[in-house]
């Protein structure tokens, strides 16, 4: 075991991870501002859907999270040229995994992966060489690292895959319900619209999706599949990026393809005056307990949060309990009606209350059908009015279909959600049970 952790191999593969992973997070960074998604998602809603037990994380006032931005861009930079790199690493963690937890508008699994990297880099020695720090700093210059420091990452995605595939093994994924639906909204598109229209690229597409995050890591690590396995992988994401539009994650999926490929490769092509590590030494750290206890207690919880749902009462797909950070992408299309009322304290009159003037256009489309944001949004309604003076139950009636099927009772309207606690570990019994038919198609 030692020997395999720790034995020395070339680290081109892993300096090369570093320049693109920083390329790829300043332009998240920078591409926030330009495309919009800063201003719309925390600049200029009222406030954000924080996770549940982070509100002390509020959105810089004014124009400030701008500069926040670009601030985090320039780290980026930073970790991409090597300078100062575990420092710049660090604060872009940091930063990023503010902006991750101060809102869930704007959910995304590539977010909390990247979140989880940026952690993970900073633990990596990749500016041991093409850095600054290397030419600053002789002494730290080395060609090889230990193999722990692929591994970690290839585990990692590995997991990502590997339960993106599960996750698609139901019924309407696999008789190309979803598909379709995601299909559908892309009929415009250029050139491509029409071919996405037709029955046989849905199915394609629900299968293919499954059999690449489930197979795409062997055939990585299989020598003798590696081009084939990388030339779909290019193809696949690049595909997503085209269709989806879903920002660097498909960029940074083809770029894990570098912890795969021989060192000789990779230094022939892209660092050729880099000398290749051939010596294979075994150097055992003196904080080795440490680092093995560390890892094995992070990816004991990487394995078993995604698997939490089934632990809850009910189907994740209906409840949405233990969907988030368990790779569940891309799964199923919601509809949801939401109507919100208001009960003062010695009342018995119910009144309509008018929610969408508390929120943005981009907070109204997430939060009809997702209990943690409905709760949120019933707690900051029961906030607004008590700033005017009346102490109100909330309570709301809310319609959902899933995949195209029937509108059917998702939350119960005689519950006053304002006065509910939120468990993240346990089932919430004003969620009504998922209907027996809730996957029928409408005709």
């Amino acid at each position: 075991m030692n020997k395999f952790l720790f034995k020395h191999i070339d680290n081109t593969g892993l300096v090369l991870w570093r320049v693109v992973f920083g390329a790829l997070i300043a332009t998240e960074a920078f591409g926030a501002i330009a495309t919009g998604w800063l201003r719309r998602t925390l600049i200029e809603p009222e406030f954000t859907f924080n996770f549940i037990g982070f509100d002390f994380l509020q959105p810089l006032p004014g124009g400030l999270m701008y500069y926040y931005f670009i601030l985090m861009g320039i780290f980026g930079l930073l970790v991409m040229v090597g300078y100062k790199y575990r420092f710049s690493m660090a604060c872009y963690a940091l930063m990023w995994t503010c902006v991750y937890l101060m809102q869930k508008t704007s959910y995304n699994n590539h977010y909390y992966l990247m979140m989880l990297l940026c952690w993970m880099m900073v633990f990596l020695p990749t500016h041991r060489w093409f850095s600054v720090d290397a030419k600053l700093t002789p002494e730290i210059k080395s060609p090889s690292a230990p193999r722990w420091t692929y591994l970690v990452v290839i585990f990692q995605v590995w997991i990502v895959y590997t339960f993106a595939s599960v996750a698609k093994w139901y019924p309407d994924w696999l008789n190309g319900t979803t598909t379709a639906l995601f299909m559908k909204g892309k009929s415009d598109y250029w050139l491509i619209g029409p071919l996405l229209q037709l029955d046989w690229v849905h199915w394609c597409i629900a299968y293919v999706g499954i059999l690449f995050d489930l197979l795409i890591i062997p055939l990585l690590l299989w020598k003798r599949t590696r081009f084939l396995g990388f030339a779909i992988s290019v193809f696949f994401h690049l595909f997503n990026s085209i269709v989806f539009q879903i920002g660097i994650f498909p960029y940074m999926s083809i770029a894990f393809a570098l912890f795969f490929f021989s060192s000789e490769t990779l230094q022939k092509r892209f660092l050729p005056k880099k000398p290749l590590y051939t010596l294979g030494e075994v150097k055992i750290p003196s904080y080795k307990p440490l680092l093995i206890g560390v890892f094995s207690l992070y990816f004991i919880f990487q394995i078993g949060l995604p698997l939490r749902h089934w632990a809850f009462q009910d189907d994740v797909l209906w409840t949405e309990e233990g969907h988030r950070l368990s790779w569940r992408m891309m799964l199923r299309s919601k509809g949801a009606r939401l109507i919100v009322y208001t009960q003062e304290e010695g009342s018995v009159e119910k009144k309509s209350y008018n929610f969408r003037k508390i929120l943005s256009s981009k907070q109204e489309r997430s939060v009809k059908s997702k209990p943690d944001l409905l709760w949120r949004l019933a707690k900051e309604i029961k906030k607004a009015e008590a700033k005017e003076g009346r102490n109100v139950q909330v309570f709301m009636d809310v319609k959902l279909k899933i995949n195209g099927g029937e509108y059917h009772q998702f939350i119960k309207p005689d519950v006053n959600i304002a006065a509910q606690e939120w468990h993240p570990f346990k089932h919430h019994d004003w969620i009504e049970p998922a209907p027996v038919d809730y996957h029928k198609k409408v005709e």
